[in-house]
């Protein structure tokens, strides 16, 4: 009798187990790959009445009030569909999905901004939803799918795991009031920071534009071609970056505190910048200087300049997490914010200042029109000069490594 017992407690638990797999699958069906049967109306219908929540950098109040008003407002409107901004960077919510991954927990997460190495390292990990472009309207319509931009991230296939959000390129900006000539490459740099000992560094690679800084003057001293086979190996990636490292450590003297400390964020180098602590800036947001001229933040001769080698650019993307409570409405939104009629409403410098994702060629005149018709304001470098000096990102698995030997060789150096 007792064998008895312990066989059907056996029984049970295993039978337990088989439904509960059963459960987890249907319920998978039922919140996402089930949604690549619906048409768009069905979908759009599915996320009518819900809300959904965007995780992503929250650093910037331009960017988080289009997000909280332009966005949001007109999704209630259009949708009835309720945005919920939730400010957490990659290096917290990527282990928060991992977390609920491997406890098979409920998803908390629907859209999260996400490109480079976080892409790279949440595709890898599966912790992503997709391929899901292909069911988007807007997408398909108003983006050139073909371009790199769009096909590839920091040099890795997309796949259809993110939607392209708005494009970036690094732009510096200097005071012409004081530097008489803005440099157009590295060894100017040098000079221009001799020149003017103390007022001129750059944010600490924990910021992702001090990051971006770092690979914009390797290039410009190896030239972005060395990296495109280049092995995620740091004892290769430190033989061909050595020359970019050996400047590093001979501009270090010269920089704001003689690079022994650097500004924690792009937005406190702006704050030294606007107070005339320091004679440069620089942004990956191109028409950023426009808005704070606009607003009395930076003086009206700050320029924007680029290296004549070019500056990297790449875009920024949406993604879905695997477990997103609310896909259905997430979709909705990603496909809303890609319409020219949203793109639009951040190209716009006094709003945000971010390049469209939007292919011009595949807009009707009216579309093409709202484009024309924003005014970039003072400072901005426009947008066809921006694109024909714009270098492709190194692939996602080198920024680390690159990152760690900054570290090492010239945060390191006595």
């Amino acid at each position: 009798m007792r064998n008895k017992g312990i066989l059907l407690i056996c029984f049970i638990l295993v039978f337990s187990l088989l439904s509960a797999g059963c459960t987890v699958k249907d319920k998978e069906q039922d919140n996402g790959v089930s949604l690549q049967d619906k048409t768009w109306e069905e979908i759009v219908e599915e996320a009518n009445g819900t809300t959904v929540s965007f995780y992503g950098w929250g650093g910037d109040e331009k960017i988080n009030r289009w997000l909280d008003t332009t966005v949001a407002q007109e999704l209630k409107e259009r949708y009835n569909v309720s945005l919920e901004r939730v400010p957490m960077v990659p290096n917290e919510y990527l282990p928060k999905l991992l977390n609920e991954k491997q406890l098979k927990a409920e998803g908390t997460i629907d859209i999260v901004w996400i490109n480079g190495e976080n892409f790279y390292n949440a595709k890898s990990q599966e912790i992503l939803f997709g391929p899901f472009t292909q069911m988007l309207p807007n997408f398909n319509q108003f983006i050139d799918t073909d371009s790199p931009d769009v096909e590839y991230d920091f040099g890795h296939p997309v796949e259809g795991y993110e939607a392209p959000y708005g494009k970036a390129q690094m732009v510096f900006i200097g005071e012409t009031a004081v530097i008489e000539k803005l440099p157009s490459n590295h060894i100017e740099l040098k000079e221009l920071a001799k020149k003017h000992e103390g007022k001129i560094t750059y944010p600490d690679l924990t910021d992702f534009t001090g990051s971006a800084f770092i690979r914009n003057i390797i290039y410009d001293i190896v030239g972005y071609e060395a990296f495109i086979d280049l092995q995620a190996d740091k004892e290769a990636v430190r033989e061909v970056i050595q020359p970019a490292l050996d400047y590093l450590v001979d501009l270090k003297p010269y920089l704001w505190r003689q690079g022994e400390n650097y500004p924690a964020t792009i937005a406190q180098l702006d704050n030294m910048y606007a107070d005339g602590e320091v004679l440069m800036t620089m942004n990956y947001t191109p028409f950023h200087i426009a808005g704070k001229i606009a607003d009395g933040s930076f003086t009206k001769t700050s320029q924007s300049f680029l290296f004549e080698k070019g500056t990297i650019g790449n875009t920024h993307f949406m993604g879905l997490p695997f477990n997103a409570p609310n896909k259905a409405g997430a979709l909705v939104v990603m496909n809303h914010i890609l319409s020219p009629e949203v793109q639009v409403t951040k190209y716009d410098p006094t709003v945000w200042g971010d390049l469209p994702v939007t292919d011009p060629s595949l807009l009707n005149d009216k579309q093409q029109q709202l484009f024309e018709k924003v005014e970039l304001g003072e400072g901005v470098i426009p947008q066809d000069v921006l694109l024909q000096h714009r270098v492709p990102e190194m692939r996602a698995e080198l920024v680390p490594i690159i990152e760690e030997l900054w570290r090492e060789v010239v945060l390191g150096h006595e």
